[in-house]
């Protein structure tokens, strides 16, 4: 890459809200890297593409140590600075824990959480040093709440807005902002992939990954603290979410979260 518009990283980039994420930095006159792990990345850097304006695509495992690096060397391998980094990727597992496979649990936490903090530490660094940029913390509003028949994606979630919100204290007094993005129930891929389409959840409505992604870069650009992403009902979900108790929110996600008789 060797034009001088700034510069966007993306993961979990090859569909849903990453893939979005691409294209409204694309539309806003980045450059874009955009990393996932299945083939498909290429094909949804073409979507991405634009005249004037460079994507390059990354296939990479980041629940590896290895990966991450291998995507921020990608990322950075012409020196260019990284103006905006979007830290989206991630997967959900369902199911009760004491059912579940620890290898994917495992994995889960791998590419929710350690590969996320492994990129920041990577990032964020050089962004305060050079006393400009922003990350983008893909969480979630599931964040709000004890995910009973999804245990480790909440809490790999509440992590997420956590450290998010943290981070942004700690460079308050530079010029770089932090973000989390938490969207409601997304019209991607996570569902299937989860195990979870034949639930109250996974049958449920469905924001616009488009709609979640251009509020997240939004509220990045405007350098806001977090921003619920999707629409009036899902930010009155959250709202409410924010003053029930615990006790009645894992009792609702047990609800939400549980498998349905199959269809006819």
């Amino acid at each position: 890459m060797t034009t001088t518009h700034p510069l966007a990283l993306v993961t979990g980039a090859s569909s849903g809200i990453g893939l979005e994420l691409a294209t409204v930095f694309a539309e806003r006159g980045y450059d874009v890297v955009m990393a996932a792990e299945d083939a498909e990345i290429e094909t949804a850097a073409e979507t991405v593409r634009r005249p004037g304006i460079e994507v390059r695509a990354v296939q990479v495992d980041l629940r590896t140590p290895e990966g991450v690096e291998q995507v921020y060397s990608a990322a950075t391998q012409d020196e260019r600075p990284l103006d905006a980094v979007a830290l989206n990727a991630g997967v959900g597992r369902g199911g009760n824990f004491a059912e579940t496979d620890l290898d994917d649990e495992l994995d889960l936490i791998a590419l929710n959480v350690r590969s996320t903090v492994h990129l920041a530490k990577l990032t964020l660094g050089d962004m305060v040093r050079r006393d400009t940029g922003g990350l983008l913390f893909t969480s979630s509003v599931a964040a709000m709440m004890p995910g009973a028949g999804q245990a480790v994606y909440h809490a790999s979630k509440s992590f997420i807005r956590s450290f998010a919100e943290a981070l942004r204290e700690e460079v308050r007094d530079t010029g770089v902002t932090v973000t989390a993005l938490m969207p409601g129930p997304t019209d991607t891929d996570f569902f299937r992939r989860a195990g979870l389409l034949d639930t109250p959840m996974g049958r449920g409505p469905k924001e616009d990954p488009a709609r979640v992604a251009r509020q997240g870069v939004d509220a990045l650009l405007q350098d806001k603290q977090k921003v619920v992403g999707g629409s009036l009902g899902t930010r009155a979900m959250a709202t409410v979410a924010h003053v029930l108790p615990d006790s009645v929110k894992v009792t609702a996600s047990r609800v939400m979260n549980a498998a349905l008789p199959h269809r006819p």
